[in-house]
């Protein structure tokens, strides 16, 4: 197919999901005493994190191709008519989530790395979260039932499943598993959609199956 620089930007989605793992694995390098087992991801870009500076270089990539990756997704699967209505409806409201997560994110950073929630800055911290992992749900619950459907997008509706499935196990695993690895099943949590936006990032990149 000839690819327009519309499908082209579907690398983005790719190189946020490189950025992203980068700074997961590299900048606790910058952080003495950090413990990937035990502690979020968050910590590493908490206000008084020493490997915050790290963090914001490794991931710098990673906050502004996600949420340009999936506009140029919504544009393109709205322009073409991708599938159907509900279809697109799941990608809206996955792309309205990689928003909140890119500014919420930037403007309620943790204040202290694994310390007590207290301060507004970190309640809304939380508030983001509440927002960011209810609308995934939602949309990839969406998306799944609009992928399995009659002449829907069942690969989409699979990598969906996928996500939403490592979203649970993190979800599921916070309260099930010791303290001392609540840092491994967070990140199944964090990582299902920034892998899924690299799918989404494909898929434009192939124009969605169409030639």
């Amino acid at each position: 197919m000839e690819r327009k620089l519309i499908n082209l930007a579907g690398l983005t989605g790719v190189i946020s999901l490189i950025s992203y793992a980068v700074a997961v694995i590299f900048a606790p390098s910058a952080f003495p005493g950090y413990n990937w087992m035990a502690q979020a991801v968050s910590d590493l870009s908490a206000e008084t994190a020493p490997s915050r500076l790290l963090w914001n270089q490794l991931s710098a990539a990673y906050n502004v191709c996600s949420p340009v990756c999936m506009m140029c997704v919504s544009i393109y699967v709205s322009d073409k008519k991708v599938s159907t209505k509900l279809f697109r409806l799941g990608i809206y409201l996955f792309a309205v989530m990689n928003w909140i997560s890119a500014i919420g994110y930037r403007m309620f950073p943790l204040a202290d790395s694994g310390k007590e929630i207290g301060t507004f800055q970190e309640k809304m911290h939380i508030a983001v979260t509440i927002a960011v992992v209810l609308l995934s749900i939602v949309s990839l619950t969406i998306l799944i039932v609009s992928g399995f459907k009659k002449n829907g997008m069942k690969g989409i509706g699979v990598w969906a499943s996928i996500a939403l499935a490592m979203m649970f196990v993190g979800a599921i695993g916070k309260s099930a598993v010791s303290p001392d690895y609540f840092g491994i099943v967070e990140r199944f949590s964090v990582f299902a959609a920034v892998g899924f936006n690299a799918v989404l990032g494909v898929y434009l990149l192939n124009g969605f199956g169409k030639g």
